[in-house]
């Protein structure tokens, strides 16, 4: 595949409202929420929806697509193709990852309290089975280092769940240097990558299972998920959810023991969502266009750019400034203004961000530019505000 030049593609509007048709209407700098649908992407999903009216959802799709789907999905993370399942949602990966694990009575599990309920809640809930959840603290708000995980990790720490990007302050975690840490332990490590797939180079490497929806940063359809899980665990971490499709079942007659598929589709208990898969198809295909590595750097110089912008304007950053920890998250706050008040003005200028509150009472209000956004367009906020 050729690599298209984002540099290029930015000079051309006409092609960039036509491959992004939100920039006809709207600014839009929140795809660390729910992000627009590019051009492709729905008319890929069009073609097939249309193509349903005519026959069955499966025969008119063709045979390779799901497995193109898994192919690069696993390309983007730098995971194997057999290492790639389809589910509905980041939330239900995760919470998979909690329910398929041997767990012990008296082992503990360790994740972040201010992280994304998704990646909190299936955790506190295996107290029910004996498992203590155990909380790093990090200072200041989502910026969790190695050293944090080291206080409180011991040898009863069977798992750490973690964010690559948090999804209020935006800082962008050492995916790799944690995950090392815990390998040389013996620690398994989860990932919630959804506000970093898409975005920002995430590497598998040092990660044992991962689960993404297609509905931020990938800029697919909701309710389709990569979940990642490492073939050394398949043994040991046994599908949750069971039915028809992964475990041998031919002529749809059910065995006399389980045979549960060799490859990551054990994970897949019934039919896939596969008008979400064909869309995010055309969403992976068009990030590997670009690129990740352009579009990681593209992404952090907008953040960059908002950085200044909102120093100039009086606005204090909630995340990384510069270096390693900026992801593509920018998180303002303003003491003695009203945040609230500033996103509903931006929603009536056509501007789209997020408004997001803390733990400790603080509204900010989020901007996360995707690599087709202008620094034009981020400039022109701060004139709105």
């Amino acid at each position: 595949m050729n690599q298209l030049d984002i540099s290029e593609f930015l000079r051309d509007e006409t092609l960039r409202r036509s491959e992004f048709p939100v920039c006809d209407g709207k600014v839009f700098l929140a795809h660390a929420g729910v992000s627009p649908l590019p051009r492709r992407v729905v008319d890929a999903m069009k073609q097939y929806v249309e193509a349903c009216a005519h026959d069955h959802q499966e025969n008119v799709l063709p045979d390779e697509v799901v497995s193109e789907t898994r192919v690069l999905a696993a390309r983007l993370i730098e995971a194997g193709e057999g290492e790639i399942a389809f589910v509905g949602s980041t939330s239900m990966g995760l919470a998979m990852v909690a329910a398929g694990l041997p767990w012990e009575r008296g082992d503990n599990v360790v994740c972040y309290r201010d992280d994304y309920p998704a990646n909190v809640y299936p955790w506190m809930d295996l107290a029910r089975r004996g498992v203590e959840t155990r909380f790093v603290e990090a200072t200041p708000l989502g910026n969790v280092t190695v050293e944090d995980v080291e206080r409180v990790v011991d040898k009863k720490t069977k798992l750490v769940s973690l964010a690559s990007v948090h999804f209020q302050t935006g800082w962008r975690l050492d995916v790799d240097r944690i995950g090392r840490f815990l390998r040389k332990r013996g620690v398994l490590f989860c990932l919630d990558g959804i506000q970093s797939f898409g975005a920002l180079r995430t590497s598998m490497k040092f990660v044992d299972f991962a689960a993404a929806d297609a509905h931020k940063w990938l800029l697919g359809p909701l309710g389709t998920a990569i979940f990642y899980v490492r073939r050394e665990h398949f043994e040991r971490f046994h599908p949750p959810l069971v039915g028809w499709n992964n475990a041998s079942s031919p002529n749809f007659i059910a065995q006399e023991s389980l045979a549960f598929k060799r490859d990551a589709r054990r994970y897949e208990p019934g039919s896939l969502n596969l008008a979400g898969i064909v869309g995010l198809r055309a969403a992976l295909q068009l990030i590997h266009e670009y690129g990740i590595e352009p579009i990681e750097a593209r992404v952090l110089a907008l953040a960059e750019w908002a950085i200044a912008c909102a120093a100039k304007a009086g606005f204090s950053v909630l995340g990384a400034a510069e270096g390693k920890g900026l992801s593509g998250i920018v998180s303002l706050v303003a003491e003695g203004r009203d945040v609230t008040k500033m996103h509903a003005k931006l929603e009536v200028a056509q501007v789209v961000t997020s408004l997001r509150y803390c733990r400790d009472g603080r509204q900010c209000l989020r901007l996360s530019p995707h690599f087709y956004n202008t620094k034009e367009e981020i400039a022109g906020l701060f004139a709105q505000i």
